[in-house]
């Protein structure tokens, strides 16, 4: 298996980029082909053993930034990370993409330049993982699409479903809407709408659920539209990073406090370990002809490497093919509720 890997992706880069990668192609037995600057990426591998490994680097003259505009750098930077490896993958010599570079430049790049939609995908969608109580989720869409359409969220459903049975390892998952209560007839009319194609879709639908449903892992894929995705995550990032910036302030109070917080400090570790993104590394960016994980721009080594043990996952899944099927499955319900829409 090769997985091509953004050596530019990181708001470090290349260190965590490579690092990480060696750590994988070592760990995971994967080839990796490293896409960036080639005299960067050089430099930053001569600091590794990579004996014995598969590693290769292919050249890419330019890079994406985080302030790169999504709509622009599609058609301004085409020798970039992002574009030269997702052609990699196009074509056949990767089977795989990772990045932890711009989130927004990486979907316009898939879905308009090189790897294109699955065909009967509507949208491509955004997800993250959650790992919780040894048990993963996964949440879709969380920025890609604001605004949505009924027939988009049963293929967010499908969509996730298969990387949850495929990739993650769940038997049957279970699907729910977010919304803001669980009884049937809560929620915006478009998670009612959604709520009515889901049951007839084919899917293990549940139903609504809450956030605090989603916490308590009642659901194996939570989908909602982008806008209340994108709030959800953000709002869950900064509620652990406040929860545990709080903790450490009140543990290093006094003297009790100090004692008290190295004898629980094994504890609070396995805990963060559950919530720590860097422990799932990335997650797919589902509806492209093609395996593409995003990770975050903090990313460090081991976010890298369980990127590309979430890429291997996938591959080894045959995600693309699944979701295929599985549209091709959905898809009456899908082109009835269009037809409605449109009348």
């Amino acid at each position: 298996m090769r997985i091509v890997v953004d050596a530019m992706g990181t708001d470090q880069n290349p260190g965590p980029d490579v690092e990480g990668s060696v750590l994988a192609a070592r760990e995971y037995g994967v080839a990796i082909v490293l896409v960036g600057d080639q005299v960067q990426v050089e430099r930053e591998l001569a600091y590794h053993d990579v004996s014995g490994l598969s590693i290769e680097i292919v050249h890419a003259p330019e890079q994406i930034t985080m302030e790169d505009k999504p709509g622009v750098v599609g058609r301004s930077k085409p020798g970039s990370s992002m574009h030269v490896g997702m052609q990699l993958v196009r074509d056949g010599r990767g089977d795989a993409f990772v990045t932890a570079g711009n989130t927004g430049a990486a979907l316009s790049i898939a879905t308009l330049h090189t790897l294109r939609r699955i065909p009967g995908v509507h949208r491509p969608a955004l997800s993250t993982i959650l790992s919780l109580r040894n048990r993963s989720m996964i949440l879709l869409d969380i920025g890609a699409n604001t605004d949505c359409r009924p027939e988009w969220m049963v293929q967010f459903a499908v969509m996730g479903g298969v990387y949850s049975e495929r990739a993650l390892g769940t038997t049957l998952s279970r699907v729910a809407l977010l919304s803001n209560g669980e009884e049937e007839g809560k929620g915006s009319s478009l998670v009612q709408e959604s709520a009515e194609l889901l049951s007839q879709s084919g899917v293990n639908f549940i139903g609504n659920v809450e956030p605090k449903d989603v916490l308590a892992n009642k659901a194996d894929v939570i989908v909602m539209d982008g806008f209340v995705g994108n709030v959800m995550i953000k709002t869950l990032e900064a509620m652990s990073r406040t929860l545990f910036e709080l903790l450490r302030q009140e543990l290093t109070t006094d003297l009790r406090s100090k004692a008290g917080g190295l004898l629980l400090r094994p504890a609070f570790r396995r805990v963060y370990g559950q919530v720590d993104p860097f422990e799932i590394g990335g997650a797919p960016m589902l509806g492209v002809n093609g395996v593409v994980i995003i990770g975050h721009g903090r990313s460090n080594a081991t976010a890298i490497k369980n990127a590309i043990r979430q890429a291997q996952s996938a591959v080894n899944g045959h995600i693309v093919e699944a979701i295929r099927d599985g549209i091709e499955q959905s898809s009456p319900v899908a082109s009835q509720a269009h037809q409605n829409t449109s009348e």
